[in-house]
């Protein structure tokens, strides 16, 4: 129902009465549109809906409503509806191209301008929001703006003599580091499949990798389930293949 002027002592009828409580609650019939369309005057109040397979265009001309009038825009249709600054300003923080499904409100703050707030019904495949997994390796995340991701790589300096490695090791580098010989396990139950941690020799103590209860480790080392690495330096990868069974890839004996 379009906006009404009406004049003192004027008797409403039950159906204007309902027509109005629908539009004050943004319900009520709609107005479809098949084709590109300028926005009139009895707008104002209203409901405008595009139904087209086509783009199509919804244009704002200035001078045709007051401050504080609203229009409902929504499209139903797959053809995107982009609402289209004609002779009046429109601004919004959201999108003025809509997809199906999605619609707002256009609210004037002016004769000659007007905000779209934009139901929050984002199209399928839009992106909501981003954020980073533990241990991903990434850093920064946010669910609206820019966002900027940073992969850095994380040391973990040990220099015992054994070391289990653990969940937190998980896209690190473990550096091993001891005069004497070094005996690395690799546990059960703290991996996943895709999981890698890298490890890395800088002392004279030869890395030996060890299977943790129920682990498999598989490498082209001379023992194949107890690689180690090859010199001061050496660095190898750890790669969890399946549940409890690893690949070492790398300068290995």
């Amino acid at each position: 129902m379009a906006k009404q002027t009406f004049t003192t002592g004027q008797v409403l009828l039950a159906s204007q009465l309902t027509n109005l409580q629908q539009t004050a609650m943004l319900g009520g019939s709609a107005s479809i549109k098949t084709v590109s369309y300028t926005l009139v005057a009895a707008d104002a109040g209203s409901t405008v809906a595009m139904n087209s397979a086509s783009s199509t265009t919804i244009t704002v001309n200035q001078n045709l409503f007051s401050a504080g009038d609203i229009v409902t825009i929504y499209n139903t249709n797959t053809g995107v509806s982009t609402i289209t600054a004609g002779t009046a300003t429109v601004t919004t923080s959201g999108s003025l191209a809509l997809s199906q499904n999605q619609g707002g409100v256009l609210h004037f703050t002016s004769a000659s301008a007007a905000i779209f707030f934009q139901f929050a019904t984002p199209a399928s495949g839009d992106i909501e929001g981003i954020v980073t997994g533990t241990n991903s390796g990434l850093s920064g995340g946010a669910t609206s703006g820019t966002v900027t991701l940073r992969q850095k790589l994380e040391f973990d300096a040990e220099t015992g003599t054994t070391y289990t490695l653990l969940a937190a090791n998980l896209n690190q580098l473990v550096t091993l580091n001891n005069a004497s010989a070094i005996t690395l396990t690799v546990p059960p139950s703290v991996f996943s499949a895709g999981d890698v941690i890298n490890i890395a020799q800088i002392g004279a103590g030869q890395v030996t990798l060890s299977q943790g209860a129920g682990v498999t480790i598989n490498s082209t080392g001379a023992t194949a389930t107890a690689p180690k690495l090859r010199a001061r330096y050496s660095a190898a990868s750890i790669i969890c293949t399946a549940s409890n069974t690893f690949l070492v890839v790398g300068d290995i004996a």
